[in-house]
């Protein structure tokens, strides 16, 4: 295989990591994210949420998304860079979040970007670190929550 053939599609390869983290997100397929994390991930997202795992950030998003409703995350404007068995991408996300029962006519939006490492290993790639820089926040936080127990 050409090295320009490797490329196209270790860039194929990354952009669809990138696109299962929306999928996982807006699908509640927490064990997906397997798939798209190391293990060992390290995580900015502002704030409180600097985390390390892949456990702390299954917490985190399960306590914002769990209890939320439909969301929508949109990813654009990808830049993949390559240099061998590693990797780094930026892309845009416009997250839209719903709320639910009496709260289903509240939202909550939020554009960023996503500056992320990845490195290559036997099951593909994976992020080992992300950084999201928030651009604009609209609506209410309010709506993120754990799922209600019982």
């Amino acid at each position: 295989m050409s090295d320009a053939v490797r490329a196209i599609e270790d860039r194929f390869a990354i952009e669809a990591v990138l696109v299962r983290y929306a999928r996982a997100c807006d699908t509640r397929d927490w064990q997906l994210f397997e798939d798209v994390f190391d293990p060992d991930v390290n995580l900015n997202y502002g704030g409180l949420y600097q985390l390390k795992g892949i456990e702390g950030f299954l917490e985190m998003v399960r306590g914002m998304l769990g209890g939320c409703g439909p969301t929508l995350h949109t990813l654009s404007n990808f830049t993949i860079n390559l240099d061998g068995d590693r990797a780094t991408s930026s892309c845009f996300v416009r997250a839209i979040h719903a709320g639910l029962g009496s709260e289903a006519d509240t939202y909550y939006e939020v554009w960023a970007e996503y500056r992320d490492t990845l490195r290559r290993c036997d099951s593909g790639w994976r992020v080992t670190t992300r950084h999201m820089q928030v651009l604009k926040e609209v609506g209410s936080r309010d709506i993120l929550r754990p799922a209600q127990s019982g």
